[in-house]
């Protein structure tokens, strides 16, 4: 289900410098806002989760998943290399499955690493706040990286619906509308960031049960059926 072929091309079209230099924005904005905190007020367990649920995990990783995932896949749709990959004699499931283990891997590195870095900067992970948030990181980008991979064969403009879900649906109806939370892989990962750190600090609207249930629900059906519109562009090719 994985193969190395795929994942260095993928790895190469992701980590090209101009998409590098995107993806490591936010990462490093996050960074100075969190020294910049710190500095300002000191060490303190509210700000810190105002600052990584505010803006990292809120913003920061639906973006990154954004590019990760959309751009594993929605640039050789685009411009028609694509067709090169599907006439190796690869199956289908493996290419999407490669390109999604990729995609997590970028999201993962570029959202959950800095998210550590800027929690032990604004409280030294008192209450395990970086840890939990760190680890609702880690498991959104799962998720992101599985949707967006979708939307990246399905349109050619995955990166403005991306966008729009992540910066509309999750950032604003997500946080004003109580049932738009129950769709939130913001708030899904939130419940796991919950358990992890215990306390009341960091909250969810989602139980973890449902949570985790809805977390891969989505992984599995969006990779499942990217697969599908795949096989599906590829019969539509040699006809």
């Amino acid at each position: 289900m994985y193969d190395p072929t795929v994942a260095r091309l993928t790895y190469r079209a992701l980590l090209g410098r101009r998409r590098a230099l995107i993806l490591g924005a936010l990462p490093l904005l996050l960074i100075v806002i969190a020294v910049a905190v710190r500095a300002l007020s000191g060490a303190d367990d509210q700000t810190a989760v105002n600052v990584l649920g505010g803006f990292a995990l809120a913003t920061m990783v639906p973006i990154i998943g954004v590019i990760a995932g959309t751009g594993a896949i929605g640039p050789e749709i685009d411009d028609g290399s694509v067709v090169y990959l599907l006439s190796k004699p690869l199956k289908r499931p493996v290419i999407v499955f490669t390109k999604l283990i990729v995609a997590i891997a970028v999201t993962m590195v570029f959202s959950a690493v800095p998210t550590l870095v800027a929690g032990l900067i604004l409280n030294g992970d008192g209450q395990q706040i970086a840890v939990a948030y760190t680890v609702a990181a880690l498991v959104a980008s799962i998720a992101y990286a599985a949707l967006f991979l979708l939307l990246g064969t399905v349109s050619r403009h995955a990166v403005v619906f991306g966008l729009v879900y992540a910066l509309v649906w999750e950032a604003l109806f997500g946080s004003l509308v109580p049932g738009a939370r129950t769709l939130s892989v913001q708030q899904w990962s939130l419940a796991v960031a919950h358990r992890v750190a215990g306390g009341d600090l960091v909250t969810s609207d989602v139980g973890l049960p449902t949570a985790t249930v809805l977390l891969v629900v989505v992984t599995v059906l969006a990779t499942w059926y990217a697969g599908r519109k795949l096989r599906a562009l590829t019969l539509a090719g040699e006809e």
